[in-house]
């Protein structure tokens, strides 16, 4: 008991003594560091643990023009599931009606009826269909226009931060002293551990 003993509290010895040696204090103030949960704009209902929207927020609480760009950037994804969200309802109630009506008219008994009835469906679905073309056309282009937007303001994000986590990098340079003194008191134990009989 008392070799498995002091093994354990030389460990937690050496481990709590040069654990406070491993934080790294930045060099000098860089806006990676300030990041923090609470993020503007845009990226709020996003993933709260995206480093480009977390430093990309840093930077337009500081910069009129970003945080202008940014609210335009909303604006125009709100209004678009506005927009659309209207006409997706129309499409979608008759998208419905014509499924329900072959449905329902595949339970009539009477196959003259039947084929008359399915004839009136298809002739007025055509006919839907002929009507909505350009508005469908229009719902692809505003799709198409807005994957367009969001890859160019992604990428505008991602240039724009690129620089801003080079600054957090230079501000940690990562220094090997503490690992090295570490692992030299992982060995020492180490060491011990395997002269225990």
């Amino acid at each position: 008991m008392k070799k498995i003993l002091i093994p354990s509290t030389l460990f937690l010895l050496i481990f709590s003594c040069s654990e406070g040696r491993f934080e790294n204090k930045p060099i000098v103030e860089n806006t990676v560091d300030n990041t923090d949960s609470s993020i503007k704009g845009s990226f709020s209902s996003r993933d709260n643990d995206n480093m480009i929207d977390k430093i990309y927020s840093e930077l337009i609480k500081n910069d009129k023009k970003l945080s202008a760009l940014d609210d335009r950037m909303l604006k125009s994804y709100d209004n678009q599931k506005k927009i659309l969200e209207y006409y997706n309802v129309v499409l979608d109630k008759s998208e419905d009606y014509y499924r329900d009506a072959y449905y329902q008219t595949n339970t009539v008994t009477d196959s003259l009826l039947k084929n008359q009835l399915k004839s009136q469906i298809k002739l007025n679905a055509e006919k839907y269909d002929l009507k909505i073309k350009n508005v469908k056309t229009l719902i692809s282009q505003l799709t198409t226009n807005s994957e367009r937007i969001n890859d160019l303001y992604t990428a505008f994000k991602i240039r724009k931060t690129l620089p801003e986590i080079e600054k957090y990098q230079n501000a940690h340079p990562l220094k090997t002293d503490s690992l090295e003194t570490f692992m030299k008191k992982q060995n020492q134990l180490l060491n011990e551990l395997k002269k225990l009989k």
